[in-house]
């Protein structure tokens, strides 16, 4: 295996993706509460749903540019992982796995708390 140089490499990439839905998550229930204490109780989302509508497309891209980071790194030897040894380029590739996953994750869980928005037709 290849070393790989470990200057750029951060654990902080670790909670991107997973920050990426707590924000869309905040500012979905966010706009949907403050737009519908504001209009009242009979409503219609139609404006909010356009709000969360720009979240979700918005953090979908994120969690991509997150997950193209994570196959990068997962893909930065050629051939099989290796586990049982120790190297530089063993632990990128376990970090782009978990960038990886915790990316599809993410957007999954987006993807879900979008469907609320389109299935709620008001504020009732």
């Amino acid at each position: 295996m290849t070393e790989v140089p470990e200057k750029h490499d951060s654990l902080l990439w670790v909670a991107a993706a997973p920050g990426v839905w707590a924000a869309h998550f905040l500012l979905s229930y966010a706009t949907a509460a403050v737009w519908c204490a504001k209009q009242g109780s009979d409503a219609p989302l139609s404006l909010a749903r356009g709000a969360i509508g720009v979240f979700t497309l918005a953090g979908l891209a994120a969690v991509g540019l997150v997950a193209m980071r994570g196959l990068r790194s997962y893909r930065i030897t050629d051939g099989k992982p290796r586990i049982d040894v120790d190297t530089s380029a063993a632990r990128h590739q376990f970090l782009g796995f978990t960038l990886l996953s915790l990316s599809g994750l993410s957007a999954v869980a987006i993807v879900y708390q979008a469907l609320a928005a389109v299935f709620i037709g008001s504020c009732r």
